[in-house]
């Protein structure tokens, strides 16, 4: 389910709740908004996102997804000689 942003809304059921979280993230990782935000924030909240997002993403991910998906690279453990 693809939603706007005017439809997001928590708390109903998951899957509102998971397509109103890709859609928050994708409006919060926008280049222009993600700068001025990062440009209003102490240090302390900085690392209290980090800290957040990189337990979410260990709970979540895999090792490859995490490079593959979030860091848009090759993954460490990628072998293309097994391709």
């Amino acid at each position: 389910m693809k939603i706007d942003p005017h439809q997001m809304c928590f708390g109903l059921n998951l899957d509102l709740d998971r397509s109103s979280l890709s859609c928050f993230l994708q409006l919060a990782g926008r280049p222009d908004f993600a700068k001025l935000l990062s440009s209003r924030l102490s240090s302390e909240e900085i690392q209290d996102i980090v800290h957040f997002l990189t337990g979410i993403f260990k709970n979540n991910l895999s090792e490859d997804e995490y490079h593959e998906m979030f860091l848009l690279e090759q993954s460490p453990h990628h072998h293309p000689e097994k391709e």
